[in-house]
């Protein structure tokens, strides 16, 4: 039992996604803004042996530190996503999506992609803006 506790921390260990070094999320990243979380809504649904739970959160902008399109004091919402093993059984490799996920009120720096690759996937193309990674949050004092 002990040696199937650890085979399975370390399935799971192996399969998330490595954090980005914050040089390569700002070299990624369309856009970086610093702002104030204001309001967070989630949906959650069953993909196949997965539960899925996308967000969505508005942050009132600060500070911007790279990129167009986007203005201080503006409101800008911002995508990201997690998920739960919702079967039995050892999960496939994969990623459980972002970490450090945001709570309102919250003052953070934001890694973005718009129309770009958002350290998931290159079929970002719909002009939203994806939190870059699995650590594309960074929270400020």
């Amino acid at each position: 039992m002990r040696y199937a506790a650890i085979l399975l921390l370390a399935v799971v260990a192996h399969a998330e996604k490595a954090p980005m070094s914050p040089e390569a999320l700002k070299k990624t990243a369309t856009q970086v803004v610093q702002g104030e979380v204001k309001g967070i809504y989630a949906k959650t649904a069953k993909e196949g042996r997965w539960k899925v739970t996308r967000y969505v959160a508005e942050v009132k902008v600060t500070a911007i530190e790279k990129g167009e399109g986007i203005t201080v004091g503006e409101l800008v919402y911002v995508r990201y996503w997690h998920r739960k093993w919702a079967s039995l059984g050892v999960p496939p490799p994969s990623t459980s999506g972002h970490s450090g996920l945001p709570k309102e009120g919250e003052t953070l720096r934001i890694y973005l992609a718009r129309n770009a690759y958002d350290g998931f996937t290159k079929d970002n193309n719909d002009g939203g803006l994806n939190v870059i990674g699995a650590n594309g949050f960074e929270r400020l004092p």
